[in-house]
């Protein structure tokens, strides 16, 4: 029954939307001529390795995750400072009360605490792999574990420290 159903949806509903769009993506065709060229790749082209594209992925997420926009575009202090009950001025790392702004250090330290997660999934990926020992695998599933409750628990004291008495019942 309910193949039945499904087979009646896409031949009654989704057919005739296929068509009016194959029509409509059509129509430029049916006015511009296509070139004939014959494009050919560089012989320096190459596929790049693994490694390096997984490198510029983790670059990436690192500096995007680290909030690396806001800081170009706001420019804020790398620490701020507040002063405590004697009158000193003390540095702080973490613009508290403020979610939706960030000193650089903080903005690097969650960016790493996330890497470090990161980090700890891969690991643990890892060690599906039939021809790892039963020891490596074990050290490995222990360290994936523990990037992974370490980060979460930064990420957790960062937000407490950030908003304090958030997620307080």
């Amino acid at each position: 029954y309910h193949v039945l159903l499904s087979n009646l949806f896409s031949d009654i509903i989704l057919a005739p939307i296929s068509i009016m769009l194959e029509t409509l993506y059509s129509i430029p065709f049916y006015v511009f001529e296509i070139p004939h060229i014959k494009i050919k790749k560089p012989s320096w082209v190459a596929m790049p390795h693994p490694m390096v594209v997984f490198t510029v992925v983790l670059i990436s997420y690192f500096l995007v995750t680290g909030g690396i926009i806001y800081d170009v575009i706001v420019e804020p202090p790398s620490v701020g400072s507040t002063t405590d009950e004697n009158g000193h001025s003390r540095p702080v790392a973490f613009m508290a009360y403020r979610v939706n702004g960030q000193y650089i250090m903080e903005g690097l330290a969650s960016s790493f605490m996330f890497g470090l997660g990161a980090l700890g999934f891969i690991i643990l990926d890892r060690t599906h792999n039939p021809s790892t020992p039963k020891f490596n695998r074990m050290l490995l599933i222990f360290i994936g574990f523990a990037c992974i409750i370490i980060s979460s628990a930064a990420c957790y004291t960062f937000m407490k420290i950030k908003l304090p008495g958030y997620l307080q019942g």
